[in-house]
C-alpha cells in the first residue's frame, strides 16, 4: 500500500515519468511553520548529479503545496504537496519493454498489473518516489524538536573510503551497494510498543519502503550472535537510563531507552548496471543480451542518508503522537 502510520499519516503517489509525485500527510498538527525555504537542504541532498557516481536527471524538486498551508502555517487539514517532472527521457524506456531488466520490477509489476503499469523509469516503483518521502520527512523533523535524526554513509562497494568504493564502480563500469547508519539523539524512554509495533519493526517496515535496501541490524546487529551475553548486555549507569555500552542500539523490548538509537541498513548495488546483462524476452520467450539505457546512479547508497532520515522521523514524529508528546497545535 501506499500509506505508512497512524496518527501522523503518510500516503505517496505518481511515476517516475508522469507529471509529478506526491504526498499527502494526514494528522499534521496545526500552527507548523512551514515554507517552500525548510525543504531546500534535504531536497539538494537527495538530488542527482550533485556528486560523482549519481544520476545526471536533474529536477527542481520545489513542493507545491495544495491543501493544508494558509499563511505559512500548516491548518490541520491533510497537507498535500506536489514535486513536478520536468526531466524526462521516456524514450529510453520504450526500446525495451520487451526485456525486464534484472533487478528491476519490470516482470513482477507487468504481471501484477497485467501490462497496465506505467514502466517508464520504473514507474511507481521507482527511487523517484523517495522526493515524496524527503518531503514528508521535512515535516516530520520540524516535529521532531529536540531530537536529532543523522545518516551517513559508512562503506561504499565494501570501503570505508566511499571515494575509494565509488571508483571500484568507475573502474570496473559497474554499479556497487553500501552501508548507511542512522544516529537518532534526544530520545524520551518509552516510544513504541511490544511486538508488532516494536520502534525496531516501525523503523524497518518504513526503512524497506525505500527501493533497494536489503537489510536491516540495531547496535550490534548480526555480530550479536556471536558474543556472550555477558558481553551484549548493557549495563544501566544512572537514573536516565544511560548504559555503559550501547549493543542493543537505544531498543529494549520494543521500546527507546534514552540512549542514542543506531541502527545500519545495507544498500544494494545500483539494478541498472551499465556491464551487459541477460534476461528473458517476454516476446519472443527466448533469452537474449541487453544492456540498460537511461540515466542512472552507479551507487543508490550516495543518495539514502537523507532518505533514511526522513522515514526515520516520520515513524518516530508518529510514535511521538501517539505517546501525547507532540501537541495538536504548534503555539510557537
Amino acid at each position: 500500500m501506499n500509506k505508512f502510520g497512524t496518527l501522523f499519516s503518510v500516503q505517496i503517489f505518481g511515476e517516475s515519468h508522469g507529471a509529478c509525485v506526491g504526498l499527502t500527510i494526514d494528522g499534521c498538527p496545526a500552527g507548523l511553520p512551514l515554507t517552500m525555504a525548510d525543504f531546500t537542504e534535504d531536497m539538494e541532498r537527495r538530488k542527482g548529479g550533485k556528486q560523482k557516481g549519481t544520476t545526471p536527471r536533474q529536477e527542481d524538486d520545489i513542493p507545491i503545496f495544495k491543501t493544508g498551508l494558509f499563511n505559512d502555517r500548516t491548518t490541520g487539514a491533510p497537507l498535500m504537496m506536489l514535486f513536478e517532472n520536468n526531466n524526462t527521457r521516456s524514450g529510453d524506456y520504450e526500446k525495451q519493454r520487451a526485456v525486464p531488466r534484472p533487478g528491476h520490477a519490470d516482470f513482477t509489476a507487468h504481471h501484477k498489473f497485467g501490462g497496465f503499469e506505467d514502466y517508464r523509469g520504473g514507474g511507481h516503483f521507482s527511487g523517484r518516489l523517495t522526493v515524496a518521502l524527503v518531503g514528508a520527512g521535512v515535516v516530520a523533523k520540524k516535529l521532531l524538536k529536540g531530537i536529532e535524526v543523522k545518516a551517513t554513509i559508512k562503506s561504499i562497494g565494501g570501503e570505508t573510503d566511499p571515494e575509494k568504493g565509488l571508483q571500484k564502480a568507475i573502474d570496473n563500469k559497474d554499479s556497487v551497494g553500501g552501508i548507511v547508519e542512522c544516529v537518532v539523539t534526544g530520545l524520551p524512554i518509552g516510544l513504541g510498543e511490544h511486538f508488532f509495533n516494536s520502534v525496531e519493526s516501525l523503523l524497518s517496515h518504513a526503512v524497506f519502503s525505500i527501493p533497494a535496501i536489503r537489510g536491516i541490524e540495531f547496535g550490534t546487529g548480526f555480530a550479536a550472535a556471536n558474543m556472550f551475553g555477558i558481553e551484549h548486555n548493557d549495563a544501566i549507569i544512572d537514573a536516565s537510563g544511560k548504559t555503559k555500552t550501547n549493543h542493543a542500539g537505544g531498543v529494549v523490548g520494543g521500546y527507546t531507552n534514552g540512549n542514542d538509537l543506531v541502527f545500519r541498513i545495507a544498500v544494494k548495488p545500483t539494478s541498472s548496471t551499465p556491464k551487459e546483462q541477460n534476461t528473458l524476452n517476454w516476446e519472443t520467450n527466448e533469452q537474449e543480451n541487453f544492456s540498460v539505457k537511461g540515466r542512472h546512479d552507479l551507487c543508490i547508497a550516495l543518495r539514502v542518508p537523507v532518505v533514511l532520515e526522513a522515514v526515520t522521523a516520520i515513524v518516530l514524529a508518529d510514535l511521538m503522537m501517539i505517546d501525547q508528546k507532540i501537541p495538536r497545535i504548534i503555539k510557537n
